[in-house]
C-alpha cells in the first residue's frame, strides 16, 4: 500500500507559542473551521496531552492517540505506543476511509518528531505574542516550497489577525 502523505497542522504565534497549560490560548473560529476541513475524513494523529485538552474523539475523523501508557484507552479512539505504530495504523484506517492524507495535530513533542517526515505543513501564523509553555519546534524552511499565504484580520470570530500558510516539501 502506498504511503499516504503526512500533513502537519498547527497554529503558531509570532513568538512560536502553540499552547499554555495544555489549552488553546486564543479564539480563532476561522482557524477551527480550517482545521476541521483539513482533517475531516482523515486519520488524525496526536499526543495524549493534546487529546486530553480536546477531551473527546474528533467527529468524522479517526483519532489516533500516541501514548506510552498501555492502560490509556479512551472510548472512540485508537492508541499507539510510538510514531511507527501510529503511522502504520493511520495508513490502514486511512486506506479504509478513502483518505488522501494522514494528519498530525500536536503537541509540541509530536511536531518535533514529525517535522522531518512531513510532506506538507498547514500552518496558521497567529499575529500575537502570548505567554505559553508549548512551542512549535524550529524547522528548515528551505526544505519546503510555500504556497501563497492567506491573510485574515482580527474580527468578531477571531481575536487576532492571522495568516494561513501551506508549505510543501521539496522533491
Amino acid at each position: 500500500m502506498a504511503a499516504l502523505p503526512l500533513v502537519l497542522i498547527a497554529a503558531v504565534a509570532d513568538n512560536g507559542v502553540i499552547g499554555d497549560d495544555n489549552r488553546l490560548i486564543w479564539r480563532l473560529k476561522t482557524d477551527l473551521r480550517r482545521f476541521r476541513s483539513l482533517t475531516l475524513g482523515r486519520p488524525v494523529v496526536m499526543g495524549r496531552k493534546t487529546y486530553l485538552s480536546i477531551g473527546k474523539p474528533l467527529p468524522g475523523r479517526e483519532t489516533i492517540v500516541l501514548t506510552r501508557d498501555p492502560a490509556f484507552r479512551p472510548e472512540g479512539v485508537r492508541t499507539a505506543a510510538d510514531l511507527d505504530a501510529a503511522f502504520s495504523l493511520a495508513r490502514q484506517v486511512g486506506a479504509a476511509m478513502g483518505a488522501d492524507s494522514v494528519t498530525v495535530a500536536g503537541g509540541a513533542d509530536v511536531y518535533r518528531q514529525v517535522l522531518p517526515l512531513a510532506d506538507r505543513l498547514e500552518l496558521t501564523f497567529v499575529h500575537a505574542r502570548p505567554a505559553g509553555d508549548a512551542v512549535f519546534p524550529e524547522w528548515d524552511r528551505s526544505a519546503f516550497v510555500a504556497d501563497a499565504p492567506e491573510n485574515h484580520p482580527a474580527g468578531p470570530d477571531d481575536e487576532h489577525a492571522f495568516t494561513f500558510a501551506t508549505f510543501r516539501r521539496r522533491a
